[in-house]
C-alpha cells in the first residue's frame, strides 16, 4: 500500500483537548445500564491524575491498553503503576470495579518519540496486572481473537475527550488496510481513545483483535491505526510471567528488552508532517 498515512497521538492528558470534528456514523454513547451491558470489561485507565486512556479487561487480573499511555507527555518518562487506576465499565461517575495496578509491561520495540511515525503503532501495546482480580457478575473479561483480513467488519468501544464519562460503541467499521503487522480501520476515534479494543463481533460475544494506537488520515479519510495483537501480546504475557519480574515488588514497571529497538518502521507507509 502506497497511501500517505498521517498519524496523530490519541492519549488525553487533561490539557486543552482539540476541537471535535463532525463525522459520519459517529459512535453511539452507552448511557444506560442496558445499553452498556456486555461492555463492562472496557473501562478508563486513569493516568497520574492528569488524563486517561481506554483499556480492556482480558483476564480477571489483566488489562490491555496502548503502550504510549504509560509515558509522560513532554518528558517521555515511564509512569509508575502506583499512578495508574483501572475503572472497569466507567459510566456517569461510577465504575463496575476499581483496581490499582500491580505491575505493567510495555513492548520493547515500541518507540516513544514524537516523530516515531506509524511504524511505532505495530508495537504500541502494554499489559497491566491488577493488584486484585476482578471477579464480578457484572464485569467480565473480553476474549482476545485473531487478526481479521482487509474488508472484515469490526467495532470499537471507547472513551474520548468529549465523552469522557460515557463509553461509546461503533458497531460497523472495517479493516481497510493491513501490512507488516500494522492495521488500519475505518473507525472513528479521538483523543482518549488510545488503548480502545477493536472488536470482532460474533453472535455469542466479541473478541479483541487489535488495540487503537492513533488516529490518522488515509487518502484524506479519517481512520484508526492499530496492530496485529498476536505477537506483541504473546511476548508481553511471557514477560509478565517471567519469574525475575514476578519477584519484583508491587508497583513495578518494565520496558522489556530495552536494547531491542531495531526494525520498528513499517515499510508500507510514509508519514506526512
Amino acid at each position: 500500500m502506497r497511501a500517505i498515512l498521517r498519524v496523530f497521538a490519541l492519549v488525553a492528558m487533561g490539557a486543552g483537548a482539540p476541537p471535535a470534528a463532525v463525522a459520519q456514523g459517529a459512535p453511539v454513547r452507552l448511557q444506560t445500564a442496558d445499553e452498556a451491558r456486555g461492555w463492562e470489561g472496557v473501562g478508563r485507565l486513569e493516568i497520574a491524575g492528569k488524563g486517561f486512556c481506554t483499556a480492556t479487561l482480558i483476564a480477571p487480573d489483566l488489562v490491555l491498553t496502548a503502550a504510549h499511555c504509560l509515558f509522560e507527555r513532554g518528558t517521555g518518562a515511564l509512569i509508575g503503576p502506583d499512578r495508574l487506576e483501572f475503572r472497569a465499565g466507567w459510566r456517569n461517575g461510577r465504575a463496575g470495579a476499581y483496581r490499582d495496578v500491580r505491575r505493567a509491561v510495555v513492548h520493547p520495540r515500541y518507540v516513544h518519540l514524537e516523530d516515531a511515525g506509524a511504524g511505532a503503532s505495530r508495537w504500541d501495546v502494554a499489559l497491566i496486572e491488577l493488584v486484585q482480580p476482578i471477579r464480578s457478575s457484572e464485569v467480565h473479561p473480553i476474549a482476545v481473537g485473531s487478526a481479521l483480513p482487509v474488508g472484515a467488519e469490526v467495532g470499537v468501544v471507547s472513551y474520548a475527550h468529549d465523552r469522557s464519562e460515557t463509553p461509546a460503541l461503533q458497531q460497523r467499521c472495517a479493516v481497510v488496510a493491513a501490512e507488516d503487522g500494522i492495521m488500519v480501520f475505518s473507525c472513528e476515534v479521538d483523543f482518549g481513545s488510545s488503548g480502545a479494543p477493536v472488536l470482532a463481533m460474533h453472535e455469542d460475544g466479541a473478541e479483541v483483535v487489535s488495540v487503537v494506537s492513533a488516529k490518522a488520515e488515509l487518502d484524506g479519510q479519517r481512520v484508526a491505526v492499530g496492530m496485529d495483537l498476536a505477537l506483541p501480546l504473546a511476548e508481553l504475557r511471557a514477560e509478565l510471567a517471567d519469574t525475575s519480574f514476578a519477584a519484583l515488588p508491587p508497583g513495578s514497571a518494565r520496558v522489556i528488552g530495552p536494547g531491542d529497538r531495531d526494525g520498528t518502521a513499517a515499510r508500507f507507509v510514509s508519514v506526512g508532517q
